[in-house]
């Protein structure tokens, strides 16, 4: 197995060798991801169907369930076929297409994140202007450039990874194709790959983090500023759930993909990625629903349409 071309399979060892272990991690992450999905899916319908939610708020928020839905899809079924199967084998081609892919949804999820934060300090700070800043066309370069800038980071160092050679072991020490860990098996000189890879983490983190913080200082003075207490009330709830979002999503990524992962810290590793992988997407749709009011209301109104259908 001298280069790349050679290597047509990778062992993926996953997370325990324990089949009782493995049996819990399975019936774990097929009910994470079922309510993943169908709490991500509700919320991208309701968005559609319920006239109340046409802003550009629900409309990021539409954007941001996709790349839940898609995040997760790119991970969880594999592994769990590999959990019920016992084959762990993953060909070279689809192991370099999810890494690509996780890559692809969890970077754009973060810019998505920074755009979020933006829209909710015009809607506080600019509220006389909001429709006309964040209309639909400005919505959709927002999105556009959130799939760009991604792009434009990942494409770099994936290519590179794409020369890699493989001589002495195919096995990785994850449940899913990540950098670190293929890097880690290459006979390949990795080092410039790796610092590739750290700076466009790092670029990432602190371009959509200066965005998201810079947001809320603006928005916090804007709230403190405020007549009266129910007022401050109000404008903070706008953005609680997202404000929620943000800290899960940032405390749970920044150890992985920031710190260089050693081996000894591999298994730290994996059961944060099941965090950013499993849980986040999961708790992000009921926060949102549980935690807004319209979204609540949207939720009640197509409940009670189809009690009424099928009563008729």
């Amino acid at each position: 197995m001298r280069n790349h071309t050679t290597l047509t399979t990778f062992i993926l060892l996953g997370l325990t060798e324990d089949p009782q272990l493995q049996i819990l991690i399975f019936v774990f992450l097929l009910i994470t991801y079922m309510l993943s999905i169908i709490g991500n899916l509700t919320i991208i319908f309701l968005t559609l169907v319920d006239s109340h939610l046409k802003t550009a708020m629900y409309f990021f928020l539409r954007n941001f369930s996709f790349l839940e839905i898609s995040f997760t899809s790119a991970c969880i079924p594999r592994f769990l076929y590999s959990i019920a199967t016992g084959d762990r084998n993953i060909t070279y081609n689809a192991c370099i297409s999810q890494l690509f892919f996780t890559d692809l949804f969890g970077v754009t999820g973060f810019f998505l994140l920074a755009v979020m934060s933006y829209d909710r300090y015009v809607a506080i700070c600019k509220p006389l202007h909001y429709m006309t800043i964040m209309n639909h066309g400005a919505c959709k370069r927002f999105i556009l450039g959130c799939w760009l800038t991604t792009l434009f980071i990942i494409l770099p160092p994936l290519s590179l990874e794409l020369n890699l050679e493989f001589c002495d072991s195919n096995v990785i020490d994850h449940f899913v194709c990540d950098a670190n860990p293929i890097l880690k098996i290459s006979c390949s000189n990795t080092w410039f790959i790796e610092q590739m890879v750290i700076v466009c983490s790092v670029v990432t983190f602190i371009m959509t983090l200066v965005c998201v913080v810079l947001s809320y200082i603006y928005i916090i003075k804007t709230i403190l500023r405020l007549p009266s207490a129910q007022q401050k009330i109000k404008a903070f709830s706008t953005c609680s759930s997202h404000i929620i979002v943000v800290s899960i999503t940032y405390g749970s990524c920044i150890f992985v993909y920031i710190k260089p992962s050693a081996k000894d810290e591999m298994a730290i590793n994996k059961g944060v990625s099941i965090l950013t992988i499993s849980i986040s997407p999961m708790l992000n749709p009921f926060i949102y629903t549980l935690r807004n009011k319209q979204v609540k209301q949207a939720f009640n109104d197509l409940v009670n349409r189809i009690i009424l259908l099928s009563k008729h």
